[in-house]
């Protein structure tokens, strides 16, 4: 008798042993995305794997990077040649960055993204301090009025492309681990804002525009998906661009470039020329465009066409359909960059494939926009296109941050 009632006790601790790892397996798959209606779904993680999404990301992105090269040597040649000796100057320099953004994609694919929760402080920290070091007389270099380059031996970096992907690893950090209570505006808008102006601030000071708006857009857009309160974050994004604004019309540069974005032809030989004749150069490529290397707009006639304006030399050289396949592949990045936020495992995984998407692509409009006369002028750079290095290896971070997180989507 007793033996059969210590078998029976075994026997059904043998039942209960088997049956914990399974709930607890259960349960791990378990978890909470919730949306603005308050939904809830359920989270569950699937092995490393190249997903569609993937694969249609990683396609897009080198593609736009080939473009890019091969734009940036047609664009530059002419005035490198002038300025260097050597046409091919700065396409030599852009693809020594791309190989190491290459790098820097493969190894933020192959690092678990969520170990960046725990490094989101750290790379605040660098940021901010590379944002004051940039302000220093003698570290931070000038360049047509704005100082916002630190340059060491042949390499310059920007501090503010730094600071871009600094926020938005910050910025989910915090929003995820407060999701439980983040319609508290004190744990999640609060010290979100705070260091959004911060950040703000010291952006402003180089002066830079441009880059402090898509900031704070991405930004906003990350606190609107996670659910913070729509009146506060209404409130606070109506007060930024109010000072947004002010900010405009203070500065006389920035007063003139709006004024010149609404008639350039007011001014044509000063505030309004980058404009024209950026107009100019996407009108003569017509349907086809005048061939690759063909383009006049390059000869001195469009200022900083490798750079802020090497969408106006696509639309030359390449003509429309050239324009319209750009346009098309920043688009298809927005789609796949919402499908990869929407399959993440987790709310961290969310948050930073929103704002890495919305930062890449309001970027890229907001330089076409201008390129086209439909937007102010802002001296932001076209993600994966325009000459620039530490623009290229940030950009291609996030990428590869976005990648890990397809790897991970969930079932």
């Amino acid at each position: 008798m007793t033996t059969t009632t210590r078998n029976r006790s075994h026997v059904g601790t043998g039942r209960q042993r088997r049956a914990a790892p399974a709930t607890t397996k259960s349960a791990s798959k378990r978890g909470v995305l919730r949306t603005r209606s308050g939904a809830s779904r359920p989270v569950r993680q699937s092995g490393h794997r190249r997903s569609g999404s993937f694969v249609v990301l990683l396609v897009v992105v080198i593609a736009l990077n080939l473009i890019g090269l091969v734009m940036v040597l047609s664009a530059s040649s002419v005035t490198a040649l002038d300025e260097t000796g050597s046409s091919w100057f700065h396409f030599q320099r852009q693809g020594i960055w791309f190989l190491l953004a290459l790098g820097g994609l493969t190894a933020t694919t192959r690092l678990d993204y969520r170990r960046l929760r725990d490094f989101s402080g750290l790379l605040l920290a660098v940021a901010f301090g590379l944002l004051f070091l940039v302000l220093v007389p003698g570290i931070g270099t000038s360049v047509n009025g704005a100082q916002r380059w630190i340059v060491i031996g042949p390499l310059s970096i920007q501090p503010s492309e730094v600071a871009k992907l600094a926020m938005v690893v910050w910025t989910a950090s915090l929003l995820s681990r407060h999701a439980g209570n983040i319609r508290d505006i004190r744990v999640g808008l609060r010290p979100v804002m705070l260091w959004l102006c911060a950040c703000s601030a010291l952006i402003m000071l180089q002066p830079n525009l441009g880059t402090t708006l898509i900031i704070a857009f991405t930004v906003f857009v990350m606190m609107y998906i996670i659910g913070v309160p729509m009146l506060p974050l209404a409130m606070c994004a109506g007060v930024g661009a109010a000072a947004a604004g002010i900010l405009a019309m203070l500065a006389p540069y920035r007063r003139a470039r709006i004024l010149a974005f609404l008639d350039p032809w007011d001014d044509p030989l000063n505030n309004g020329y980058q404009t024209i004749q950026s107009l100019v150069g996407i009108a003569s490529g017509g349907v086809g465009g005048v061939g690759l290397g063909n383009g006049r707009a390059k000869w001195g006639f469009l200022p900083f066409a490798h750079t802020d304006f090497i969408f106006s030399v696509i639309g030359e050289e390449l003509g429309l359909v050239g324009a319209v396949m750009v346009i098309t592949m920043f688009v298809i990045l927005g789609i796949v960059g919402i499908k990869i936020a929407g399959e993440a495992p987790d709310r961290f995984g969310t948050l930073l494939a929103v704002g890495i998407t919305a930062w890449l692509v309001v970027q890229a409009f907001v330089n076409i926009g201008a390129a086209i006369g439909v937007l102010p002028i802002t001296g932001v750079p076209l993600p994966f296109l325009s000459a620039g290095g530490s623009s290229l290896l940030i950009n291609m971070i996030a990428v590869g941050i976005m990648l890990n997180i397809a790897r991970q989507a969930r079932v």
